[in-house]
Formats: C-alpha cells, sequence, structure tokens
C-alpha cells in the first residue's frame, strides 16, 4: 500500500515541508545570483534592467523562507536524518548564518539610506526625511555583495560535496532531500 505525502521529516529522509522550503531557496537564490550577475557584467544591458528591479524583493522572498525553513527544522529537530559529520554541521551553520546575515544588512542599509521600499506590492518600509543613517548605510555597502559572494562559494561548495558523496557511491544523501528515502 501507498504512503501519503509525508509533511514531516524522519530518519530517512526530510519530508515534504522541508524538501519545498528547500527547493524554493534553490530556485530563489539562481535568480538573485542571476541578477548579481547581469548587473554586476552586464551593467545597463536589457537583462540588466530587467533582472535588478527584482533583487531586493527575491532578497526578502529568501529571508522569509529562510526563517520558515529556521522554524520548521526546530520543529522536526528530532526527526531529521543525521549529519554526516561536523563538516557538514558547520557548513550548513554556515550557509545558515550568511542567508541570515546578507538580506538584514540588505535591509538594514536600504532602511538607513531613507528610501521607502516594498515588495510585491506591500510597502515593508516607509522612507524618511532627513540624513542617512551612516553606520547602517556603510555596513550594508560594505559587507551586503562581498558576504553575497562568500555565500555564493559556500553553495558551491555544499553541491560540490553533494557530488563528490555520490560519486562515493553515498547516493542516498541526495535521495533524502528528493523524497525517495533512505539508505538505499
Amino acid at each position: 500500500m501507498e504512503r501519503g505525502i509525508e509533511l514531516y521529516d524522519s530518519k530517512e529522509r526530510y519530508g515534504a515541508v522541508s524538501r519545498g522550503l528547500h527547493w524554493a531557496m534553490a530556485l530563489a537564490f539562481a535568480w538573485i545570483y542571476s541578477t548579481a550577475g547581469a548587473h554586476y557584467l552586464l551593467a545597463d544591458s536589457a537583462l540588466d534592467e530587467f533582472l535588478w528591479p527584482t533583487h531586493k524583493q527575491v532578497g526578502l522572498l529568501l529571508m522569509a523562507l529562510l526563517l520558515a525553513r529556521v522554524l520548521w527544522s526546530l520543529l522536526n529537530r528530532r526527526r531529521r536524518p543525521p549529519s554526516l559529520n561536523l563538516a557538514a554541521t558547520l557548513g550548513h551553520g554556515l550557509l545558515y548564518v550568511g542567508m541570515f546575515a546578507i538580506p538584514f544588512l540588505g535591509l538594514l542599509r536600504q532602511y538607513g539610506s531613507g528610501r521607502a521600499f516594498s515588495a510585491f506590492g506591500l510597502p515593508v518600509m516607509s522612507g524618511f526625511e532627513g540624513p542617512k543613517i551612516q553606520w547602517m548605510t556603510d555596513l550594508g555597502n560594505n559587507f551586503h555583495s562581498l558576504l553575497g559572494w562568500i555565500l555564493l562559494v559556500l553553495i558551491l561548495g555544499h553541491v560540490a560535496a553533494l557530488i563528490l558523496h555520490c560519486a562515493k557511491g553515498q547516493g542516498h544523501i541526495l535521495r533524502r532531500m528528493l523524497g525517495a528515502g533512505g539508505n538505499a
């Protein structure tokens, strides 16, 4: 008899919610790095003009997805597949720190600039008259982009580690995030 969709995580695989949040974030990261790449490599091109206006909105979406993902993982902390080793635990921890810090710094810079920000037609923060809050804009200017590129390297390392595990015959690592299951 076939089982229904498993929403919750188990020791063998991640549940539908964890997988959905993971892959939604992967797609959003592909989009956000496309916007940044076009902006830096093809400034003022049609592609840049199409993609760049979505950068802040997708960044906010990523932060919201991250918060949902953290809350969901806390609810499932006793059910989740075990981490492979200390390096995997540290690597995932660095990914989560980066995924939080980068949009936080972007929002901090946005607020400090005094400019209003709306995402998907909804007001996120209103602007203000008067001088910028310089320390906020400086912090964002100095670290948002830098940490964004560092996060890209971490993401590529994450993917490379997965490929290495699969090459070593540990395909169950990928299958548990695809929903196909455990230790086969």
